[in-house]
């Protein structure tokens, strides 16, 4: 191999995927539903949210849908709102919905520069939100460049949007490794000529990922001495 550039997720990958999703659909469905009880229940089962547990489950829209499809899906539910609305309560939302990394981004961001690799980031997100996501973390200027769904270039998982970063980092794809948690990261880097290496930090199981990866980690933490395994 010689892998030049990463291109990460960032829910369910750089961030604990539940710790932020899990919250963030408890409180979209709150507004949503307002004091309609039933509306909230309704939206729950259509999300796949445990409302107990306060857990996004295996399957739900929420793992790697764009804003756009999670808003269709209440919208179909809470039809006297306009998509274009959804939307954007959803991101107001998803702007300050709790963060928690999976590792410490400074130190594996310095072990990936340190072999000389580019580093981006897409998410099926809005651009806005991840970008506060990171900033917040003091992570958003460890990464070239941070892309979403709504950034012109489509969404995972389609190869599309990796594809444009790869463009934008002056990499061959063949030269890149897509890293995510979902089969949707892992589709999009095999369709875009990447490699792919899956994590196990979101809701996919083991089983679901082999497939789809030149390797499944545990988390991004053993990344950078594998992919110094590979190039060497």
């Amino acid at each position: 191999m010689n892998i030049r550039a990463v291109i990460f997720d960032k829910d369910g990958t750089l961030f604990d995927f539940q710790d932020t999703w899990g919250v963030w659909t408890g409180s979209v469905l709150a507004r949503i539903a307002g004091s309609d009880a039933a509306m909230f229940q309704s939206l729950a089962q259509a999300l796949k949210y445990d409302v107990i547990a306060k857990k996004v489950l295996p399957g739900s829209v929420v793992i790697a849908g764009t804003p756009v499809e999670i808003s269709e899906v209440i919208q179909s539910f809470k039809t006297d709102m306009k998509v274009s609305d959804i939307i954007s309560q959803i991101n107001e939302e998803a702007e300050t919905a709790p963060q928690t990394l999976v590792t410490d981004l400074k130190l594996l961001t310095k072990q990936l520069r340190s072999q000389r690799l580019k580093l981006s980031v897409m998410t099926n997100d809005a651009e806005r939100p991840a970008r506060m996501h990171l900033q917040v973390e003091g992570a958003l200027d460890l990464f070239d460049h941070v892309i979403g769904s709504d950034s012109g270039f489509g969404a995972k998982p389609d190869p599309e949007p990796l594809l444009a970063l790869a463009t934008k980092m002056d990499v061959s794809a063949s030269n890149c490794v897509m890293v995510g948690d979902s089969t949707y990261d892992l589709i999009a880097g095999r369709s875009a000529g990447m490699y792919t290496v899956g994590v196990l930090t979101g809701l996919a199981e083991l089983k679901d990922l082999t497939n789809l990866a030149d390797t499944v980690l545990p988390d991004i933490t053993y990344l950078a001495a594998w992919i110094s395994s590979q190039n060497s």
